[in-house]
């Protein structure tokens, strides 16, 4: 197995993605049950994919098959499931039941065996909340660890370090849950408009470039808890192949990525209500320029997410009807802004301005050059397509590795942007406000809008009766 041809490079997995069928005339060949077209893994058994994972004394998977094998593989089967193959897999082939061990044999087999385990719990740490995957993983190394003492260390440190990480993400779970729970309570709490004693943004934060960096530090916080396979999981189907469950029995894992969805949800309302609320209409006017600053500073730190919601929040119909109010703003930066995320020819504008961001954070020299923020809900859609639109398995029943060679370069490619430490300062007062200030709901917004600007026609008439 050592002279494997190159599955991927580590640096093509973070590329942006161009899928593009191979052509026919294409050299194909086949090496242990894994079909390669011109050096690149396209196809395989799930057995002998589960095979190539697995280090021997002279054999280590590459860095970049590791990710998209791990990635991949929990839609056919779990990873505790696999982990138990992999472990019994080592100890056929190493002979770790023997009685009598082969300890230079063993020498030349541990580092590798512990570097894959560690590579698995630093990019899937959620994997590893499950006991029976700590199970597996500390049985692997009390058979090793007889032949060198440093495995007990090494198993301490890197079970120290995987409690370390799942101790914070939790934590910053937890803190994600109170909020959500505090801002859904509060979603009802205007019905009609605020008595003037509300705060509003701009008496807690009237700098457009300060509440842009504050907007990119919650966006930071909340991607930093999706674990890459949640993509994954949010299409888990039924394997055609094992007919009786899906992989995933359990609930959906996705917690954290419906979470960011939700922010991003608030976001808009947040937006909406702001600028609903005001009884003047320069007031009004005052706050959509604010907002128009702030998610042009947005655009320029790169962080599209809040963009796109800040966009999404004043072209709701409660925003957008306010003629009056408009008729008083400078519309030519948000005209700019518009167009930049405009849905033409699939975010054509929007993915250009992406691709520069990620080019400049692939250079940068600093954190601050760095950051991409993409619009979610396009990444999502995007990793949703390329799902249904090709079979996870060949009618011969191999599994495609091409498609998932394609599905491991788009979440790699977040992976790495989510991992950038936000360079800004916080402000705790203005993100606390982002994430508690009370917000209308729909029926709301167009209640406060109706206040501000008399209804114009039936259809607006109707619904303002029906809504008192």
């Amino acid at each position: 197995q050592g002279g494997m041809p190159q599955t991927l490079t580590s640096t093509s997995m973070f590329t942006p993605c161009g899928f593009s069928p191979h052509l026919h005339t294409s050299k194909e060949d086949e090496q242990g049950g894994l079909i390669f077209q011109d050096g690149n893994l396209t196809s395989a058994s799930l057995d002998a994919l589960i095979q190539h994972l697995i280090p021997t004394t002279d054999y280590y998977p590459e860095k970049a098959y590791i990710f998209t094998f791990l990635l991949s593989s929990r839609l056919f089967i779990e990873p505790h499931e696999l982990l138990s193959r992999v472990c019994h897999k080592c100890i056929e082939q190493q002979r770790l039941d023997d009685p009598v061990l082969d300890k230079a044999r063993i020498r030349k087999f541990g580092p590798k065996i512990l570097q894959l385990l560690t590579e698995w719990t630093e990019t899937f740490p959620y994997d590893f909340q499950e006991e029976r995957m700590i199970g597996h993983l500390k049985d692997m190394i009390h058979r090793i660890a007889p032949c060198d003492e440093a495995y007990w260390k090494k198993m301490n440190q890197l079970l120290q370090t995987l409690n370390q990480k799942l101790a914070s993400l939790s934590h910053g779970q937890e803190g994600i849950v109170k909020i959500s729970a505090a801002v859904s309570d509060k979603l009802v709490a205007f019905k009609s408009k605020p008595p003037s004693i509300q705060r509003e943004i701009l008496s807690v934060c009237s700098d457009p470039y300060t509440l842009a960096q504050q907007l990119t530090h919650v966006e930071l916080e909340r991607l930093s808890h999706i674990g890459p396979e949640e993509f994954v999981q949010a299409f888990v189907h039924k394997d055609p192949l094992d007919g009786t469950k899906t992989c995933f029995s359990e609930q959906k894992k996705t917690s954290n990525l419906e979470a960011y969805v939700k922010w991003f949800n608030r976001l808009c309302y947040l937006v909406a209500t702001e600028i609903c609320m005001p009884a003047k209409k320069k007031q009004r006017a005052q706050v959509i320029e604010f907002f128009i600053d702030v998610a042009r500073e947005c655009f320029n730190i790169g962080n599209f997410n809040s963009l796109m919601a800040i966009i999404s929040g004043m072209n709701m119909s409660p925003v957008s009807r306010l003629k009056k109010t408009w008729s008083k703003v400078k519309t030519a930066k948000f005209f700019i802004l518009e167009h930049q995320m405009d849905p033409t020819g699939n975010f054509y504008n929007y993915r250009t301005a992406l691709r520069g961001a990620a080019h400049r954070s692939l250079t940068a020299h600093s954190n601050r050059e760095k950051i991409v923020i993409p619009f979610f809900s396009l990444l999502i859609k995007d990793i949703y397509f390329l799902n249904e639109g090709c079979a996870n398995r060949l009618p011969n029943g191999h599994v495609n590795f091409e498609k998932f060679l394609e599905l491991a370069k788009q979440v790699g490619e977040f992976i790495t942007w989510k991992q950038v430490e936000c360079p800004f300062e916080q402000d705790p007062n203005i993100i606390h406000y982002l994430h508690t200030a009370p917000i209308f709901t729909e029926d709301g917004l167009y209640l406060a809008s109706y206040e501000s600007e008399s209804p114009e026609n039936h259809t607006e008439k109707d619904r303002w009766k029906s809504l008192r």
